[in-house]
């Protein structure tokens, strides 16, 4: 009877404690944002709603970051592949005159390509994540310069109409003369969003999901369960990385152009989203609910920072650092824990049968 009641303290704690100190963080630092500075218009709905249209594209890209580290794994080039797939858009569209449905195709098609490979390479090779994903870093953004060094800003009419295109909401503000102002989103939220919903059910209810958090978990007893270990791992690397390519996109929406330096450490917030928001680092538990609340937690640090004022945007890059060794820290503890009550759990569970039998008489 002891044994049940503690399995579910010990999911809670593992699992579900991260995932609620990410929340509750983004609640508070949110309200302190909308008292602080109420004056600046940080409790206008708007302003909440601004964080999902700038980090549409992240939330995609951190969705596909969440896939790959469930499985133990990690992907440092979607910032390159971000960067080539703005660059290739705007190149084409300005320069060849491609409509936009063709640069969404090319787009996409980068993506799989980069899933492909390095899929390839990490699953059927067994060469280190990081090794494989960091050389697709160098050639993504190698390839941006190949095809143009210059800033290529994108005028197409259909395009602009995509990027500018207001979906308005049921609420928003009063103006001074009484006038309602409604609030509203782009079409790259509501994108983003039914990407969040979709992966989410996936990964909860389909055999493909299951085989992830297993392979994270565990790969020799996933191998031993007759799981395809390989071709999971390949299969998640391809969806990574067509959500790379999507998000991809959705980056190239909010910038409207293309240059090399475009999207540089935008991998680290992908990264940094899936692990504030609960991915562990060595694989097998995550979700990507809590990589979108990681993402609005970054959105939150840049718009407290850029609504003060005078503060430098590195600060952004300073507290969500701080945030993530925060997390990891957290991580190691749980795992400590796991470790100590396994190991508390077979000593209990062990004996000798004279033992056993003298404990049940």
């Amino acid at each position: 009877m002891a044994a049940k009641a503690i399995k579910p303290t010990k999911k809670f704690n593992s699992n579900t404690f991260l995932f609620m100190i990410t929340i509750l963080l983004f609640v508070v630092m949110y309200v302190a944002g909308m008292i602080v500075f109420k004056d600046q218009g940080f409790a206008k709905p708007q302003m909440f709603l601004n964080l999902f249209i700038s980090n549409a594209g992240l939330i995609v890209i951190g969705c596909g970051m969440t896939l790959v580290m469930i499985t133990g794994g990690i992907d440092i080039s979607v910032g390159s592949v971000t960067a080539l797939v703005c660059m290739v858009s705007a190149y084409t569209m300005e320069n060849k005159g491609m409509n936009p449905y063709m640069a969404l195709i090319f787009s996409l098609g980068i993506g799989l390509l980069f899933g492909l490979l390095q899929g390839y390479l990490v699953a059927y090779l067994e060469i280190q994540p990081f090794i494989v994903t960091l050389a697709g870093l160098f050639l993504g953004r190698g390839l941006t310069a190949v095809v143009s060094v210059d800033m290529i800003s994108i005028k197409n009419e259909l395009f602009n109409k995509w990027a500018t295109y207001k979906i308005n909401m049921p609420f928003g503000t009063t103006s001074r003369r009484g006038k309602f102002i409604p609030a509203y989103i782009y079409p790259s939220v509501i994108i983003a969003i039914l990407v969040v919903i979709i992966i989410a059910i996936m990964l909860k209810y389909s055999k493909f999901g299951r085989k992830l958090y297993a392979i994270g978990g565990n790969e020799q007893s996933a191998m031993m369960m007759g799981l395809n270990v390989k071709k999971t791992k390949f299969e998640a690397y391809i969806l990574d990385g067509f959500l790379a390519g999507l998000g991809g996109f959705l980056f190239c929406l909010n910038s409207c152009a293309g240059f090399v330096e475009q999207a540089k450490g935008l991998e680290m917030d992908a990264i940094s989203a899936a692990v504030i928001g609960g991915t562990l680092l060595s694989g097998g538990v995550g979700t990507v609910v809590g990589t979108l609340f990681g993402v609005l937690i970054k959105g939150t640090i840049t718009s407290l920072i850029t609504t003060q004022g005078t503060l430098s945007s590195w600060w952004v890059r300073i507290v969500l650092s701080a945030l993530l060794c925060f997390f990891i820290v957290l991580q190691a503890i749980f795992a400590s824990m796991k470790k100590k009550g396994k190991k508390i759990s077979k000593k209990e569970g062990g004996g000798s049968p004279g033992e056993k039998t003298a404990a049940a008489g």
